[in-house]
C-alpha cells in the first residue's frame, strides 16, 4: 500500500493502541507526509477502551476522523467486535488472537491473526504487544519505513522518564520482531 492510509488501533487502556498511534504520525511527519491522529477514550484510561485513528497521506488529510479504514489492528475482543465492520472492503484486521477468539464475520476483507500476548511473553516483553502489532503492520503496508518509526522511539525517549527511556532497546526489538512475524510469514497473511 502507498500513498494514503488510514488504520484505526484499538484495545484497552494500557495496551498502548494510543501510542502505537502517536508513533505512526511522528514517523509519517519525518517521512514528509501528511498525518492526523485522533484519539477516543473513556473516563478511565487504564483498562477502559480506547481507539485512535491515524490518517498517513501524500496529500492534506481533509478529517481525522475514519469511516471505513484500510486497515484495523484490534488489540482484544471487543476491539474486533466494534471494528471488524470498519474495514473497507479489500482491506484487512490485524488481530491479537491472544486476547480474541471471535469468530471472523467478513470475506471481503483479509484478517491475520497474531498471537500477541503469547509472542511478548516469549521475548520476556509482555507490555510491548502494540509494538509488536506496529511492526506487523509496517511490514504489511510498506506505508511507512520501519527505521523512521525508530527513528522517533529514539527521539522520544530523550523526552521521558529515565524508567521508560529504559524501554528503548526493547520497544526496538518488539517492532523488528513484528515484522519478521509478516516477512518470515509465522502467520498465515
Amino acid at each position: 500500500m502507498n500513498g494514503d492510509l488510514s488504520v484505526i488501533i484499538s484495545g484497552f487502556g494500557g495496551q498502548g493502541a494510543l501510542f502505537a498511534g502517536i508513533l505512526l504520525c511522528h514517523a509519517a511527519v519525518v517521512e514528509g507526509k501528511h498525518t492526523t491522529w485522533f484519539p477516543s477514550y473513556g473516563a478511565e484510561m487504564r483498562g477502559g477502551a480506547v481507539n485512535c485513528c491515524v490518517n498517513i497521506s501524500d496529500y492534506d488529510v481533509p478529517s481525522p476522523i475514519i469511516d471505513k479504514a484500510d486497515v484495523v489492528i484490534a488489540l482484544n475482543d471487543a476491539s474486533q467486535e466494534k471494528f471488524e465492520s470498519k474495514v473497507k472492503s479489500g482491506g484487512f484486521m490485524i488481530i491479537n488472537s491472544s486476547l480474541s477468539h471471535l469468530q471472523t464475520k467478513r470475506t471481503d476483507i483479509n484478517y491475520i491473526k497474531i498471537p500477541l500476548n503469547e509472542l511478548a511473553q516469549k521475548l520476556i516483553q509482555p507490555a510491548f504487544v502494540n509494538v509488536i502489532a506496529l511492526g506487523a503492520f509496517l511490514e504489511k503496508t510498506k506505508i511507512l519505513k520501519i527505521e523512521s518509526v525508530k527513528q522517533v522511539m529514539k527521539e522520544m525517549a530523550k523526552t521521558v522518564s529515565a524508567k521508560k527511556a529504559a524501554l528503548l532497546p526493547n520497544n526496538l526489538e518488539c517492532i523488528d520482531f513484528g515484522a519478521s512475524i509478516i516477512s518470515q510469514r509465522m502467520v498465515t497473511v
